[in-house]
């Protein structure tokens, strides 16, 4: 199985705290961008590719492809990021054999059916109850924006907006 740096659910993807932050304090040489939509779509693959740093090489690929793409041996001295839109990807990762001890829950943004979690969060009742989910098979999700913010466990804040 390929050396999973970092597991991050952000619908954003690839942007700045990615670049400047999370891609240093890691020291990930590689992104694994998981999304259905995405790699059938060349203009928004060459903007993800465009974002990252120099160096850094991005692979795009749909949940079944990147799933199975994590299974694969790692190749040497390859440190992979994934970043992913929304919690079911995780799910798909863990349901596909990928053990994850955490994710790093950022940014989700607001739109119809979703409902405020916190300044950056919102999530449906099905992605809330996808995380949940994902807590309960072992694996922990902690809220954390940038890598010199605590971390804070999803528990806490789904409290938190009540």
């Amino acid at each position: 199985m390929k050396d999973l740096v970092l597991v991050r659910i952000d619908d954003r993807l690839i942007h700045g705290q990615i670049a400047t932050q999370w891609l240093k304090t890691t020291h990930a040489n590689k992104v694994l961008v998981m999304d259905d939509a995405l790699p059938d779509n060349a203009f928004q693959v060459r903007i993800l590719k465009a974002a990252a740093p120099s160096g850094i090489k991005v692979v795009v690929k749909d949940v079944e492809g990147g799933v199975a793409w994590c299974l694969r041996e790692p190749k040497e001295d390859e440190r992979v990021m994934v970043l992913v839109k929304v919690p079911e990807t995780i799910e798909a990762l863990i349901d596909g054999g990928i053990s994850l001890h955490d994710v790093i829950l950022g940014g989700m943004g607001f739109k119809e059916g979703r409902s405020r979690i916190n300044r950056n969060v919102s999530a449906s009742p099905e992605e809330v109850e996808c995380m949940q989910r994902i807590v309960a098979r072992g694996t922990r999700i902690l809220y954390q924006l940038v890598p010199s913010d605590a971390p804070k466990d999803l528990n806490n804040v789904l409290a938190e907006r009540e």
